[in-house]
Formats: structure tokens, C-alpha cells, sequence
């Protein structure tokens, strides 16, 4: 039997995102934004409210960066979720990580993230809510060797990248391999 649990999106598992974004004055921006998709190959959908620094950073550089959060930088991670750039103006150096320029977008590298999108805004849509769409292009993706199997792939255990339960507010990190995709379901053809 199935209870009612009202209007409540349920997708599971988010990836927890680090937003990279710098500020009109250059300074190192980072937020923690679980409401982000693949939508396309080579493209990112990123729901976020107006009023995020990131926002209006993202809107001015044309560009950020994206990474997954790994479980060594929850601490991290969860903070840049927690404190506001509006008001916080130390809020990346609290955190003790390093920032770099990325070679190819207006954004920041974070060094202890194993893997980073560079990416460039393509589009921003709008909505009554005050959530804004911003669809980004992935123009590379930088991963740390200590990440990748020998065929140059990411090893999701070695990523060790955390995902977001909206539905208990807890971070987890991703479990065993259970079938193969394009594989599990051929009997049924």
C-alpha cells in the first residue's frame, strides 16, 4: 500500500554540486546545490534562487564551475550549503581549500574536489517562484588520475561523491555495483 506524502518532489539520489563562481570583485564564491541535472551530453541544468551570490555571479562571468562533493570534503561541502556569500565575506577561506583559475571558463578550480566541470552559462530561465533554470555547457571536465580505472574512467568508489537524501536531510556516498546499464533488462526484449 502507497501513503499520500503530498506535493513532494522524490528524486533519490541527488549529487551534492559545488558551484564555483567568482564575484564582480574576483573573490572565490562556492555554494552546495543538490538541484542540478545532466541535460544533455555535454550540458548541466542548475536550479537556483535569484538571490544566491552564485546567481548573480554566474549571470556576470557567464561561466562556473561545477564539482562533485566526495566524502573526505563533507565538512566542506555541507558548509557551502550552510553559510551565504551575501553575508559571509570570508566564507571560502574559512574552509582552508584552494582555488585556482580554470584554464578555459571565468571560474574557480577547487584543488580538493577530484572532479570539476568548467562550464559556461548557455541559457537562464525564469520562473514565478523565484527558482531560476541555468543551463551551463561543459567545455571539460578536469579528474584527478587517483580517480580513474585504468581505461581513463571515473571509478564511482574511487570518487567516493556524495549524494543528498532530501528526504532525511543525510549525505551518502554510492554502494555496490548491482547490474549493468543497457544490459540488466535484454531478456525482456
Amino acid at each position: 500500500m502507497k501513503q499520500n506524502l503530498g506535493p513532494k518532489a522524490a528524486i533519490f539520489p541527488m549529487p551534492v554540486l559545488m558551484i564555483g563562481t567568482y564575484d564582480e570583485n574576483g573573490k572565490v564564491d562556492v555554494m552546495n546545490a543538490a538541484w542540478g541535472m545532466e541535460c544533455g551530453s555535454n550540458m548541466l541544468a542548475l536550479c537556483l534562487t535569484s538571490t544566491h551570490k552564485t546567481s548573480k555571479n554566474l549571470r556576470a562571468n557567464k561561466a562556473c564551475t561545477v564539482a562533485l562533493a566526495d566524502l573526505p570534503h563533507m565538512k566542506e561541502a555541507d558548509f557551502f550549503g550552510i553559510a551565504s556569500g551575501n553575508t559571509m565575506e570570508d566564507k571560502f577561506e574559512r574552509t582552508g581549500l584552494t582555488a585556482v583559475k580554470s584554464e578555459r571558463v571565468n571560474a574557480p578550480v577547487i584543488e580538493e574536489f577530484p572532479l570539476t566541470m568548467e562550464c559556461e552559462l548557455v541559457s537562464e530561465v525564469n520562473d514565478e517562484s523565484g527558482l531560476h533554470v541555468f543551463v551551463v555547457r561543459v567545455v571539460n571536465t578536469l579528474a584527478e588520475d587517483r580517480i580513474l580505472k585504468e581505461d581513463g574512467k571515473v571509478c564511482p568508489h574511487r570518487l567516493n561523491a556524495l549524494i543528498f537524501n532530501e528526504f532525511r536531510a543525510k549525505y551518502f556516498v554510492l554502494g555496490e555495483k548491482v547490474g549493468d546499464a543497457w544490459g540488466a533488462g535484454k531478456e525482456l526484449l
